[in-house]
C-alpha cells in the first residue's frame, strides 16, 4: 500500500481561468508583485517586466519541467521562442523542457529533496498537486502564476460500447457510467491510480459525489463502484490507453484483459485520435452532472538558487503561453484555452458530439476534505482492510457534545456507521467496548469477531451484525475509561490474527485518559505494543481522543509505538473522516 500515500488536504492555489483576458492580467500583475517583494525594484521601474528587445546574441537558459501530457506543447512553444527570437530583458528564451509525472515532483517538492534544483518552473495537470508539494515541514516554495489551459474529464470509450451506450444522443451521470461496469462484462472501464492521477482523483470524487445523491446507501455504492475500477486500474495516465481494446483485430472486444472505456481527460482522448485510425477512435461522454477540470497551473519554484533573470525569464516564457502563438499551439495539442467557447475541432478530436454536454464545466470544484475522504475510500478499496475498532463505553460518553444536542456516545455511533459504510464486503472489521470492569474483572467485551462484511450470519451478513452492535453501543454509568488492558489485549489479537494481503489496524477510540488504577502502567503498555509490533507484519493503531477531556499526548505516544498515529477531534461527528485520513497516512508507510 505504500503507493497509496496522498495528503490529508487539497486546494486551488492558482489564480481564476487563464482563458479569460482578466485572469490573463491578473496573473501577470501577481508575478510583478511578487518579482518586486523579492526585491527586483527595475521591474517596476521599466513597466511590465521589460520583455522586448533585441537579444544580441545573449541567451538565458529556463528550465521546465512539466506533466507528460501538456509537456510537448510546451516544447512546441519553446521552439517558437527560440525562432522568433523571444527576448527577457535583451536575452532571447533558451526554454528545456523536461516531462515528469505530477506526482512524483510534488513528492520531491514535499521532501524539499534537491533534485528539482535545475527547475525553475513546474506546470502540473492539476493545482492539487501544488498544495500537495507544500504539506511538507522542509517543502521548496512553490508560487503559482496562473494557469495556462484547461481540459474536462470524461469517459472515452471505444465506438461499439460508445453505441451500445447510446452515444452521443444519450447522456449519463457519473454514477450511471461507472454503474454499467458494474453489471458483470457490460462495460469494461479503467482509470489511472487515483493516487498518482489528478484525472482519477477528481473523477472519483465526482463519481462518490453522483452516487451519493442518488439516496440512502450511496457511500456503499460509491466504495462499490471504486472497488471495481481497482481491479482495473493503470499506475499512470500514459499507461491508462495501452490497455484499450483493438477494434480492428476483430477479437481484442472479447478479451477480458482489456478496456472497453477509459476515465480519461478531453486532452487525453484527443491525443489518442490524432494517432488512431478513423474506425478505431474514442468516442467521449462528458457526464451531464459536471465534467472535473485539469487547470494545468504554471508554477515558479524556489529553492534559492534562482536568479531574478531565471524568474522573469520564466515570466515571459509564461505569458508566451497566453499570446496568440501560444495558445495556437496548445490548442494544437488538444488543450482548451476558453472554457465558455471551447473549439469545435478539439471537441471532434477528442470524440465529443451533441447533445453530449461538452461546454458544461463542473462549476463547484471539489473541496478539500471531498478529496481526502475519496483518497481514503481508495485506499481502503484498493487493498482489503482487517480492523478491529474498539470503542469507549465508559459514563462519560454520556456527555453532551456542544452545539448538537445529543451525547458523545449518540455522535459518535453514527459516525463510525457513516465510517462503515465506506468498506466493502471483502473487508473486515469487527468491534470491541470498554469500560473498567465491563466483563468482570476485564475492561472490554469483544461484541463482533472480526470477519468479513460480506459473510452471511443467521438472517444477515457481517455488516448487518456490526451496524446493530455500533447501533447498540451505550454508556456504562460510572464506568470509567479502561483504556491501557484493552488496548494491550485487542493488538495482542490483532497482530496474532494478521491476514496477509489486507490492511490491517486496530482503530481506539476514547474521549479520557486511562482511570483504571489496577492497570498495567502506560510505559509498560508502550514496551509491549513496541514488543509486538512486526515491520514485516504492521498493524497500526488509529487512536482518536474525542473531547476536551481526552488525553492527545498519551494516544499520540501509543499509537507510535505501532507506526500509526493519534489524533483528537473536539466532536465525534469527525471521527469518519479522521478514521480515512489515518487509514490513508498508514498505508502509505506500510
Amino acid at each position: 500500500m505504500g503507493r497509496h500515500s496522498l495528503p490529508d488536504e487539497y486546494g486551488t492555489a492558482a489564480v481564476g481561468p487563464r482563458t479569460r483576458a482578466r485572469g490573463r492580467t491578473v496573473a501577470v500583475a501577481t508575478a510583478v508583485v511578487l518579482v518586486v517583494a523579492a526585491g527586483t525594484a527595475l521591474a517596476a521601474r521599466s513597466g511590465l517586466l521589460s520583455f522586448g528587445g533585441a537579444c544580441d546574441g545573449q541567451t538565458i537558459r529556463l528550465d521546465v519541467v512539466a506533466s507528460p501530457d501538456v509537456a510537448p506543447a510546451l516544447r512546441d512553444a519553446a521552439d517558437h521562442a527560440r525562432r522568433d527570437h523571444l527576448t527577457s530583458d535583451g536575452q532571447c528564451l533558451d526554454t528545456r523542457v523536461q516531462a515528469a509525472d505530477s506526482y512524483k515532483i510534488a513528492d520531491t517538492l514535499r521532501r524539499g529533496g534537491k533534485g528539482t534544483s535545475r527547475y525553475e518552473a513546474w506546470v502540473p495537470d492539476s493545482s492539487l498537486w501544488l498544495k500537495r508539494a507544500g504539506l511538507g515541514g522542509n517543502a521548496t516554495p512553490v508560487t503559482a502564476m496562473g494557469n495556462i489551459a484547461s481540459s474536462p474529464i470524461g469517459i472515452s470509450m471505444v465506438p461499439s460500447a460508445a453505441k451500445s451506450m447510446g452515444w452521443p444522443a444519450k447522456t449519463y451521470t457519473w454514477g450511471q457510467l461507472t454503474g454499467a461496469a458494474m453489471e458483470g462484462d457490460k462495460l469494461r472501464l479503467g482509470t489511472a491510480d487515483p493516487a498518482r492521477s489528478a484525472t482519477g482523483l477528481l473523477a472519483l470524487t465526482q463519481l462518490g459525489a453522483s452516487a451519493k445523491k442518488v439516496g440512502p446507501g450511496g457511500d456503499t455504492q460509491a466504495a462499490a463502484m471504486a472497488k471495481a475500477l481497482s481491479q482495473r486500474t493503470s499506475d499512470s495516465d500514459a499507461q491508462l490507453t495501452d490497455t484499450l481494446a483493438r477494434d480492428s483485430s476483430g477479437t481484442e472486444q472479447g478479451n477480458p484483459r482489456r478496456n472497453q472505456a477509459l476515465i480519461v481527460s478531453e486532452q487525453s482522448s484527443f491525443r489518442y485520435n490524432e494517432s488512431a485510425p478513423d474506425r478505431d477512435g474514442l468516442d467521449l461522454f462528458y457526464p451531464k452532472d459536471g465534467s472535473p477540470q485539469l487547470d494545468y497551473p504554471f508554477a515558479l519554484l524556489d529553492e534559492g538558487a534562482e536568479t531574478t533573470d531565471q524568474r522573469r525569464a520564466a515570466l515571459r516564457f509564461m505569458t508566451l503561453l497566453g499570446e496568440d502563438a501560444g495558445v495556437r499551439i496548445l490548442q494544437k495539442h488538444g488543450f482548451r484555452t476558453d472554457d465558455e467557447e471551447p473549439s469545435d475541432a478539439l471537441i471532434a478530436g477528442a470524440g465529443g458530439r451533441s447533445p453530449q454536454p461538452y461546454a458544461t464545466s463542473d462549476s463547484e470544484p471539489p473541496t478539500d476534505k471531498e478529496l481526502q475522504e475519496t483518497l481514503g475510500m481508495w485506499t481502503i478499496t484498493v487493498q482489503s482492510a482487517r480492523i478491529t475498532v474498539v470503542v469507549d463505553a465508559s459514563g462519560s460518553m454520556a456527555n453532551i457534545v456542544p452545539g448538537r444536542g445529543q451525547s458523545r456516545m449518540e455522535v459518535t455511533k453514527a459516525s463510525m456507521l457513516q465510517a462503515l459504510a465506506t468498506f466493502t464486503p471483502e473487508d473486515q472489521i469487527g468491534l470491541w467496548e470498554f469500560a473498567t470492569h465491563l466483563d468482570g474483572s476485564r475492561d472490554y467485551k469483544k461484541l463482533v469477531p472480526t470477519e468479513r462484511l460480506g459473510d452471511r450470519k443467521g438472517n444477515g451478513t457481517q455488516r448487518d451484525r456490526l451496524s446493530e452492535a455500533f447501533s447498540g453501543l451505550q454508556p456504562v454509568p460510572g464506568g470509567a475509561t479502561g483504556l491501557y488492558d484493552t488496548t494491550l489485549a485487542a493488538y495482542e489479537q490483532s497482530t496474532s490474527s494478521y491476514t496477509d494481503g489486507k490492511f490491517n489496524a486496530l482503530v481506539v477510540v476514547t474521549d479520557g485518559a486511562n482511570e483504571d488504577p489496577g492497570s498495567i502502567s502506560r510505559s509498560h503498555l508502550i514496551s509491549r505494543l513496541q514488543d509486538l509490533s512486526d515491520p514485516r507484519h504492521p498493524v497500526p493503531i488509529i487512536a482518536i481522543a474525542v473531547g476536551p477531556e481526552a488525553d492527545k499526548d498519551e494516544v499520540e505516544q501509543i499509537a507510535a509505538a505501532t507506526g500509526g498515529s493519534g489524533h483528537q477531534v473536539n466532536d465525534p461527528a469527525q471521527i469518519h473522516a479522521v478514521i480515512l485520513k489515518a487509514i490513508m497516512e498508514a498505508g502509505a508507510k506500510s
